[in-house]
């Protein structure tokens, strides 16, 4: 036996007709005090932000533990973001940077789990990116749409 597992084809992976044919869902975990913040920026300066996008507020993206994000692609999510505020800016110390190391590490765990890593990303956003916020979200939609 081995730990090995199959490749997965970062091009051109398996897409059934169902999914083919239904919008993407993308879940984003987002950081009360800055993520959230920025979140509620670009909704207030009317900037464009996917509809496809399903935002969990979290008082710290710290605690977003990857049995979360394991859950949400095991309950239909194509995609799923956590953003995080940018280091030395965390309201609980090392929250963002405990989040950092876990979406290492499961930017690693997913292709053994069968799931393209691609579907993952972890990004700092603060409350005053705005724009920044707007076009991660829609550039992140359009490469899972893709995929």
């Amino acid at each position: 036996m081995s730990c090995q597992t199959s490749p997965i084809d970062l091009k051109q992976p398996a897409i059934s007709d169902e999914r083919a044919t239904r919008p993407v869902k993308v879940v984003a975990f987002l950081c009360t005090w800055c993520s959230y913040a920025g979140a509620d920026k670009a909704g207030a300066g009317q900037l464009p932000v996917p509809s496809e996008l399903s935002v969990i507020r979290v008082m710290c993206s710290g605690r977003v533990e990857p049995a979360l994000i394991l859950e949400a692609f095991q309950k239909g999510a194509d995609g799923v973001m956590v953003l995080a505020c940018h280091p030395g800016d965390c309201h609980y110390k090392e929250g963002n940077l405990r989040a950092f190391c876990r979406g290492e590490l499961l930017e690693r765990m997913l292709p053994q789990l069968g799931i393209n890593p691609l579907r993952f990303s972890f990004a700092y956003v603060s409350a005053a990116e705005a724009e920044k916020f707007s076009q991660m979200t829609r550039d992140f939609v359009a490469k899972v749409s893709q995929i």
